[in-house]
Protein backbone atom coordinates (compact mmCIF):
# COMPACT_ATOMS: atom_id res chain seq x y z
CA UNK A 1 0.00 0.00 0.00
CA UNK A 2 1.33 3.45 -0.90
CA UNK A 3 2.00 6.16 1.66
CA UNK A 4 -1.17 8.13 2.36
CA UNK A 5 -3.42 5.58 0.70
CA UNK A 6 -6.58 4.65 2.56
CA UNK A 7 -7.38 0.97 2.97
CA UNK A 8 -10.70 -0.59 3.88
CA UNK A 9 -11.52 -3.96 5.37
CA UNK A 10 -14.50 -4.48 3.08
CA UNK A 11 -14.24 -2.64 -0.27
CA UNK A 12 -17.90 -3.41 -1.10
CA UNK A 13 -19.05 -1.06 1.68
CA UNK A 14 -17.24 1.97 0.25
CA UNK A 15 -19.07 4.71 -1.61
CA UNK A 16 -17.57 6.07 -4.77
CA UNK A 17 -18.47 9.45 -6.22
CA UNK A 18 -17.68 10.25 -9.83
CA UNK A 19 -16.67 13.84 -10.64
CA UNK A 20 -17.47 14.69 -14.25
CA UNK A 21 -14.86 17.37 -14.89
CA UNK A 22 -12.32 19.34 -12.96
CA UNK A 23 -13.35 22.92 -12.18
CA UNK A 24 -10.32 24.96 -13.15
CA UNK A 25 -11.34 28.33 -11.57
CA UNK A 26 -11.51 26.73 -8.15
CA UNK A 27 -8.24 24.86 -8.63
CA UNK A 28 -6.54 28.01 -9.96
CA UNK A 29 -7.63 30.05 -6.92
CA UNK A 30 -6.32 27.34 -4.63
CA UNK A 31 -3.01 27.22 -6.50
CA UNK A 32 -2.58 31.01 -6.18
CA UNK A 33 -2.80 30.83 -2.41
CA UNK A 34 -0.71 27.70 -2.02
CA UNK A 35 2.55 28.22 -0.19
CA UNK A 36 5.20 25.55 0.01
CA UNK A 37 7.89 25.91 2.63
CA UNK A 38 11.00 23.87 3.08
CA UNK A 39 12.24 25.00 6.48
CA UNK A 40 15.55 24.04 8.01
CA UNK A 41 14.12 22.20 10.99
CA UNK A 42 17.48 21.61 12.64
CA UNK A 43 18.27 25.34 12.60
CA UNK A 44 14.80 26.23 13.93
CA UNK A 45 15.18 23.71 16.75
CA UNK A 46 18.63 25.06 17.67
CA UNK A 47 17.30 28.63 17.75
CA UNK A 48 14.33 27.54 19.86
CA UNK A 49 16.57 25.74 22.35
CA UNK A 50 18.96 28.70 22.44
CA UNK A 51 16.07 31.03 23.31
CA UNK A 52 14.91 28.67 26.04
CA UNK A 53 18.43 28.51 27.53
CA UNK A 54 18.71 32.31 27.35
CA UNK A 55 15.41 32.73 29.24
CA UNK A 56 16.42 30.15 31.85
CA UNK A 57 19.78 31.87 32.36
CA UNK A 58 18.04 35.23 32.73
CA UNK A 59 15.68 33.79 35.36
CA UNK A 60 18.61 32.18 37.19
CA UNK A 61 20.52 35.48 37.25
CA UNK A 62 17.47 37.38 38.52
CA UNK A 63 16.94 34.77 41.24
CA UNK A 64 20.63 34.93 42.20
CA UNK A 65 20.51 38.74 42.38
CA UNK A 66 17.39 38.61 44.56
CA UNK A 67 19.03 36.07 46.88
CA UNK A 68 22.16 38.22 47.09
CA UNK A 69 20.07 41.27 48.00
CA UNK A 70 18.17 39.25 50.61
CA UNK A 71 21.45 37.97 52.08
CA UNK A 72 22.78 41.51 52.28
CA UNK A 73 19.62 42.70 54.06
CA UNK A 74 19.84 39.82 56.54
CA UNK A 75 23.50 40.57 57.27
CA UNK A 76 22.68 44.25 57.77
CA UNK A 77 19.86 43.40 60.20
CA UNK A 78 22.16 41.01 62.04
CA UNK A 79 24.83 43.71 62.33
CA UNK A 80 22.23 46.20 63.59
CA UNK A 81 21.05 43.75 66.25
CA UNK A 82 24.61 43.08 67.37
CA UNK A 83 25.56 46.75 67.52
CA UNK A 84 22.27 48.25 68.68
CA UNK A 85 23.52 49.20 72.16
CA UNK A 86 26.99 50.41 71.18
CA UNK A 87 26.02 54.06 71.62
CA UNK A 88 24.41 53.42 74.99
CA UNK A 89 27.24 51.41 76.44
CA UNK A 90 30.15 53.77 75.88
CA UNK A 91 32.34 54.85 78.81
CA UNK A 92 30.92 58.35 79.12
CA UNK A 93 27.32 57.20 79.50
CA UNK A 94 28.28 54.48 81.94
CA UNK A 95 30.15 56.97 84.15
CA UNK A 96 27.25 59.42 84.10
CA UNK A 97 24.79 56.81 85.31
CA UNK A 98 27.18 55.27 87.81
CA UNK A 99 26.64 55.73 91.55
CA UNK A 100 30.34 55.38 92.33
CA UNK A 101 31.39 58.98 91.76
CA UNK A 102 28.39 60.78 93.26
CA UNK A 103 28.61 63.27 96.03
CA UNK A 104 27.55 62.18 99.46
CA UNK A 105 24.77 64.75 99.56
CA UNK A 106 23.24 64.11 96.14
CA UNK A 107 19.99 62.97 97.76
CA UNK A 108 19.62 66.36 99.45
CA UNK A 109 19.16 68.01 96.08
CA UNK A 110 15.72 66.45 95.75
CA UNK A 111 14.29 68.20 98.80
Amino acid sequence: MAIGQVGFHNPKLTRKIHIAARQNPIVNRLNKTRVEKFPDLRLEKEEYLKNIRREERKLREEKWAAEKLERKKREELKWQKEHAYDDFLNEENIQQSSNQDRDSDFLDDFM
